[in-house]
């Protein structure tokens, strides 16, 4: 099955994919991060929304 390019939401919302830059654009507006604090905290923590969330101060 193809990528679904006008999908908008993550696949999985409580998971953040680094590897889409659709969803690194969803996340960094949703959390108001920059791309490289999104990076740095998932490689910090994993790609767990909570996790991710709560290495920001969110």
């Amino acid at each position: 099955m193809p990528d679904d390019l006008t999908r908008r939401k993550p696949e999985d919302p409580t998971k953040i994919n680094v590897n889409q830059s659709w969803e690194i654009e969803y996340w960094t507006k949703k959390l108001g991060v920059t791309e490289q604090q999104l990076r740095t905290a998932v490689k910090a923590v994993g790609p767990l929304v909570k996790d991710v969330k709560r290495y920001l101060g969110l």
